[in-house]
């Protein structure tokens, strides 16, 4: 006789409520978070049998308030273990009891806060805090898979931190191990060319943000995760989680800086899904919106974004829309206003205009501009640039036969660069 598989915690916990399917208990969650005040929130099939399955993920903090709500049970009851490790048992039970007697203004600032027997001192959230600022910094010059194991490592901590810390300084390491998680995610996804372990990465970082109950940060993450489908041209996909990335900082101060930021990786999700023409409409808009400008400043966390990086996103779009010239000019806006601190971004740029080159007939110009990217990926390696160089030499195929065409082939399948590429 075959043992059952999958979450069966939570499986007889539905059963044992009435919820014969997983539709059932899908669409009582949806109707009792309704029921709790938490509008506008819908859990789905899928995500019930995501839960059922067996390794689910740690639901998100609405999830988790409305499924204790609903069946009764704490959520390490429910077969759910948190990220951060489980607490004991007594801490656990009244941790459940509590959300159940709580009403939904009160669980809106988060999960219970554990009162530990020896909580971390006031310093710990600002010395975690202190590693996840160098981690950021590092990512612009330190080797992908050298920083990442080091990233990883220390979100490990955050989550060995977090029970035992209180109050503000719980805030302060919820907040800097979602940073830490969404800089993971991004090394997974940018770098690394992870886009599924990324994926799921984000989310503890969501489930951070939301210890945290930074709804900036929260932006920031679901933005991020729109990517995933995005680039595989899964539009709807990649708008929901774009609008739920707007609601969320809708919830907070945003930076016009943070604003257009939003409409370039939307317009980026645009353009890989077909819509170049939506997303010229998105770009255009992101320049009115920084040149507008507002009062609230940006989070330091953010140092992804400049209008030099608007210029290249911008640039990339109508080099797909085969604006050519258009395209040439912004590019070269782009690298004009790049600090060495975007170095990093060069691979991209020069990748894009190498194609923009070939496009336009002129295959020297082309190589030339693919040799600065390989040089650039030589100091600083980013696996996003390395597919731009391979899109120049797919542009190239009809030239194959010009000698800058198959010097360019020499570096490109040279030893270090070829032995680089695939190890990564």
């Amino acid at each position: 006789m075959s043992r059952p598989t999958g979450n069966v915690r939570l499986k007889a916990a539905r059963l044992a409520a009435g919820f014969n399917s997983q539709q059932d208990l899908a669409a009582a969650l949806t109707r009792h978070a309704q029921d709790m005040g938490l509008r506008g929130m819908s859990i789905g099939v899928r995500q019930v049998r995501r839960w059922e399955s067996d390794s689910p993920p740690w639901p998100q903090p609405d999830c988790q308030r409305v499924l204790v709500h609903l069946l009764g049970q704490s959520m390490e009851a429910l077969g759910f273990a948190p990220p951060w490790g489980s607490d004991d048992t007594q801490h656990t039970d009244l941790t459940w009891r509590v959300l159940l007697a709580e009403g939904p203004v009160a669980q809106s600032a988060g999960l219970l806060r554990r009162r530990a027997v020896a909580p971390q001192p006031p310093t710990a959230g600002a010395d975690f805090q202190a590693v996840t600022r160098s981690h950021r910094r590092l990512y612009w010059s330190v080797a992908p898979p050298q920083l990442h194991p080091a990233v990883v490592a220390h979100a490990r901590l955050g989550c060995a931190l977090l029970p035992d810390a209180t109050d503000s300084t719980r805030r302060t390491v919820a907040a800097a191990l979602a940073e830490t998680y969404l800089l993971a995610g991004r090394i997974e996804f940018f770098d690394l060319r992870e886009p599924s372990a990324a994926n799921d990465t984000y989310l503890l970082a969501l489930q951070a943000a939301g210890e945290a109950d930074d709804s900036l940060l929260g932006s920031a993450i679901l933005a991020h995760m729109a990517f995933v489908p995005g680039w595989v041209g899964d539009r709807d996909g990649a708008l929901e989680r774009m609008t739920a990335a707007r609601t969320y900082a809708r919830r907070t101060s945003a930076s016009a800086e943070f604003l257009a930021w939003l409409d370039a990786v939307e317009a980026e999700c645009e353009t890989r899904c077909g819509s170049t023409r939506t997303a010229l409409h998105l770009i255009g808009h992101a320049e009115d919106v920084l040149a507008a400008g507002n009062e609230h400043s940006s989070p330091e966390w953010m140092d992804w974004f400049s209008p030099a990086r608007l210029a290249a996103f911008k640039g990339n779009t109508q080099m797909i829309a085969g604006h050519l010239p258009q395209a040439r000019e912004s590019l070269l806006q782009a690298l004009a206003a790049m600090t060495p601190a975007e170095n990093k971004q060069r691979s991209v740029v020069y990748g894009d205009l190498a194609v923009v080159e070939a496009a336009s007939g002129d295959p020297q110009r082309s190589c030339e501009y693919a040799g600065k990217a390989l040089d650039q990926l030589a100091v600083t390696w980013y696996a996003t640039g390395m597919d731009r160089v391979r899109e120049v030499r797919r542009a190239l195929a009809s030239y194959h036969q010009e000698r800058c065409v198959r010097d360019l082939d020499d570096r490109l399948y040279d030893w270090s660069t070829t032995l680089n590429a695939l190890s990564r």
